[in-house]
């Protein structure tokens, strides 16, 4: 069977069981929409949120962009392992203590203020707008290779797909999903790697091929004969780094604190059933990420190998079939600038005849490999699975925040829980439309893409998260002065070196040598400046407030779902718009 043959049949039958999830798991009330009625086990959990947050980005773009950036690229791994331990150990229990659906609620009630909800309700849809970007980017990738239809139409079939069980499982349908989603992604990622590592280093662990010699028996590291490719080719050392120091320093951490602040992973904590649980969820969840993470630099030393030298100085015709099959979908390019019909690859942009899109080399990497074709089929299973489990995730975020944070608690509280159900639906249609078209026209590359995303939550929620646990003076008015001082000083940012002007988009004309995907560092330390400041010269939080604040951070029994249902509820703090 063909790799297309191969294609339709594993991503049909996972697409069946994800559908098969969302039917059995459909649901009937606000609770079980937004957080799964907080009753999800967490082992399970751990799975939901490993595949919720190793999202296109992770699957398909950052092995890629580790492989043409080198040590570069080792930011992307170091900033988004670490802000997971970040989020876990530091915001997760305590968010889930405090028992809110979302972080705009959480903001809401914490600053007694629905200007403050309305605020993180924009940069919550801010942030998850540009980050699903990024996601529908890479399912349209995977459909344009391996469905043989063109981006756009990949991107279309993803959001149909998504829209399903989103809309009829909720949190529900879209967790259990999740945890079939990652193994699915989690075995397509290992799977290839692992032959692979066979194939060129003799050894079945792909960690230890990684640092260990090649098997054609001459001795030599396989990261030695690499960064002798790259400096034959005039391209910097593999294993040296070119990025300034400082950008390397706040692309890191505008990644692990932005990470701390992504509305769609910390909404997974409250659909455990105890704060213990969200304790023990977010460690099952680091152990299931570390098994992709600890890989992605071997794959992409492995690829970026076998990529020069199946292809560097080749006959254009006798180019293996998966340069062609690539070439087709305008993700890799050929340019003849010498006319002898040989592919040149070089760091020279005056003899380089090749372009290859950082986004497909870990799809590419079994053809490059010459693995079986259900291999290669299995890989775009897998992709799907990571792009799809985090949009769906997002898609969640964005209907809770104008159904739930928008309309049911600050512009319509006397809505019914029916009605709020169908207008989170209708909400996650509209959302799906609008995601669907930056999908076909994103702002950058998958991985990039979400690092834009990522700096505008640790511009934004990180410092307003953070100060509403840790710090009982920080008031209403800093929070709201921080938050829009630090989104729309890194968005501006971000938006005049992308979009306005990306000819200039380089370290010669950055502030302070910080690119676009490490500004939200300085974004953050802006909000917290402002919010400090503004704070200090304003009044101190109500006393039920600071109380509030204190009481979260002590460790005691928290009551059950059913102990609540039993207690008539207390009037929210949050409660008394200005």
């Amino acid at each position: 069977m063909g790799i297309q043959g191969w294609t339709f049949l594993i991503v049909g039958l996972t697409f069946a069981l994800y559908i098969g999830i969302a039917i059995w798991s459909r649901v009937g009330s606000t609770s079980d929409f937004y957080i799964a009625g907080s009753r999800v086990h967490p082992v399970a959990n751990g799975m939901a949120t490993a595949a919720d947050w190793m999202s296109a980005a992770s699957f398909i773009s950052m092995a890629g962009m580790v492989a043409f950036l080198g040590y570069d690229g080792s930011v992307y791994l170091m900033g988004w392992t670490g802000g997971y331990v970040l989020l876990a150990l530091l915001l997760a229990p305590y968010l889930r203590k405090f028992g809110k659906f979302t972080v705009p609620d959480f903001v809401g009630d914490r600053y007694y203020s629905d200007t403050a909800r309305v605020v993180a309700i924009i940069c919550a849809i801010f942030i998850s707008f540009t980050y699903v970007a990024g996601q529908m980017r890479g399912v349209g990738i995977v459909f344009s290779r391996f469905l043989d239809v063109d981006i756009t139409m990949g991107v279309i079939i993803g959001m149909v797909i998504v829209f399903f069980y989103a809309v009829l499982g909720g949190m529900k349908g879209i967790t259990y999903t999740q945890v079939a989603q990652y193994c699915v992604l989690i075995f397509a990622y290992l799977v290839p790697v692992i032959f692979v590592s066979l194939m060129m280093t003799g050894n079945p662990i792909p960690q230890i091929g990684f640092g260990g010699t090649v098997a054609d028996g001459s001795g030599e590291y396989l990261l030695d004969r690499l960064d002798g490719l790259m400096t034959d080719l005039g391209f910097d050392a593999y294993t040296d780094g070119s990025k300034p120091r400082i950008d390397v320093f706040f692309i890191t951490a505008a990644l692990m604190v932005g990470t701390a602040g992504l509305p769609h992973v910390i909404i997974r904590f409250f659909t455990v059933p105890k704060v213990r649980d969200a304790r023990i969820s977010a460690g099952y969840a680091l152990i299931f990420i570390v098994l992709l993470y600890s890989t992605a630099p071997a794959v992409a030393a492995f690829v970026k190998t076998n990529l020069i030298t199946s292809v560097n100085e080749v006959e254009y015709a006798e180019a293996p079939e998966w340069f062609h099959n690539w070439e087709a979908t305008g993700l890799l390019q050929f340019d003849d600038k010498s006319g002898d019909g040989v592919i040149q690859f070089h760091a020279d942009p005056d003899i380089n005849e090749l372009w290859v899109d950082p986004d497909i080399m870990v799809l590419a990497s079994p053809e490059i490999a010459g693995l079986p074709n259900w291999v290669v089929g299995l890989v775009a299973a897998g992709g799907l699975a990571a792009a799809l489990s985090t949009a769906a995730g997002l898609l969640l975020v964005l209907a809770t925040a104008i159904a739930h944070d928008l309309l049911k608690r600050t512009m319509i509280p006397t809505m019914k829980e029916k009605t709020e159900l169908i207008t989170a639906r209708v909400t996650v249609f509209f959302t799906v439309m609008i995601a669907g078209y930056f999908g076909i026209n994103p702002p950058g590359f998958v991985a990039q893409t979400v690092a834009f995303a990522f700096g505008l939550a640790a511009a934004s929620f990180f410092p307003a998260i953070l100060m509403g646990i840790f710090f009982k003076r920080m008031n209403k008015e800093g929070a709201i002065a921080g938050m829009i001082a630090g989104i729309v000083f890194t968005a501006s940012y971000i938006i005049y070196f992308t979009f306005i002007n990306p000819e200039i988009n380089n370290a010669e004309y950055w502030w302070f040598g910080i690119s676009p995907e490490g500004i939200g560092t300085l974004g953050m330390l802006l909000n917290f400046a402002v919010a400090l400041g503004v704070a200090k010269f304003t009044n101190k939080p109500p006393v039920h407030i600071q109380e509030l604040v204190e009481n979260i951070r002590v460790p005691r029994k928290m009551p059950s779902s059913s102990d609540m249902k039993k207690k008539k509820p207390n009037k929210p703090s949050g409660s008394n718009p200005e």
